[in-house]
């Protein structure tokens, strides 16, 4: 169905790419930029208009979607006096579905409310997978009216949309979610290895627990134990998926969270020095976050 809103697609990389293509699915209009051209001609082919720069990207768009790797990414696209927020019209709607500190977000969010801007923080769970199958989780962080004119945008891309509070709540949500992930993940892997050194097949043992108080979404959706599933990085050396880099990226930002409110976070600790560990090695760092199974695995021959 063809929808008449205006979309400026920021930010077209393993996540953003799939869900500028689903929004082109859904009928919307999509003017798309990227600094790396192999990505925006990717987003070209899946029906994207293309854009010479961020600025040309929004001139005339009605909602503008970013997905950028870091906060300092996003500050420097939307705030000061080269800012898009300069650049774009009042009733533009701001979607940011990078995943930054909660003060970043609240930053942006101010300085588009103070041009009366409607923006929203909208990290999102699910990975690679769900971006390319339009099943995405948002964790939406911002006033009612901007998430309820987001929320078409949103359904257009996602499953699930969920308003977490004000500014900067999707982003706390998603960090909670993140370090959970990485805790449970590396208990998954840990359990795995120590069954496989005891004899055990890796297979038969993650349907014991999944069916067992030890399941989790690590094991049933995503298992780190090569040979176990197919379609999941584990299955394909680790390529592909959600980086090393990516959850350190996001431990990080957890870590500096809990500081801010004192919370008492020492799984969190422990996970994040365990994925600093296993990312010490480059090689470590581009692959799939679940290849933290290496780390307990005994070298061949021992």
């Amino acid at each position: 169905m063809e929808q008449s809103q205006r979309i400026a697609f920021l930010g077209l990389g393993n996540m953003g790419g799939p869900m500028a293509a689903n929004l082109v699915k859904h009928g919307f209009s999509v003017t798309a930029f990227d600094v790396s051209k192999p990505m925006l001609e990717s987003a070209v082919a899946n029906g994207c208009r293309r854009a010479d720069s961020a600025h040309a990207a929004i001139n005339g768009a009605d909602v503008v979607v970013s997905m950028l790797p870091h906060g300092e990414a996003v500050r420097s696209l939307y705030l000061g006096v080269h800012g898009l927020l300069q650049a774009m019209d009042a009733k533009t709607l701001l979607i940011d579905c990078s995943t930054i500190s909660a003060s970043d977000a609240r930053q942006v969010i101010a300085a588009a409310g103070e041009r009366g801007i409607d923006a929203i923080d909208a990290p999102v769970s699910g990975g690679t997978a769900a971006a390319a199958a339009g099943t995405l989780s948002f964790m939406c962080g911002g006033e009612e009216k901007a998430l309820e004119r987001a929320r078409p945008v949103l359904e257009a891309m996602g499953a699930n949309v969920f308003h977490a509070g004000p500014a900067g709540s999707g982003q706390v949500a998603k960090i909670c979610n993140n370090m959970l992930l990485a805790i449970h993940m590396i208990g998954t892997a840990e359990a795995l290895q120590m069954g496989v050194d005891n004899g055990l097949d890796p297979k038969v043992l993650s349907d014991i627990m999944r069916a067992s108080s030890g399941g989790n979404w690590s094991l049933e959706k995503y298992n780190p134990y090569p040979g176990v599933m197919d379609n999941v990085p584990a299955a394909r050396d680790y390529q592909g998926g959600f980086s090393v880099a990516l959850m350190l990226k996001d431990l990080g930002l957890a870590m500096d969270t809990a500081a801010g409110s004192a919370s008492s976070t020492p799984l969190g600790a422990l996970a994040k020095n365990l994925y600093q560990l296993h990312g010490g090695d480059p090689i470590n760092r581009v692959l799939d976050f679940s290849s933290i199974q290496n780390l307990f695995r005994r070298p061949v021959g021992n």
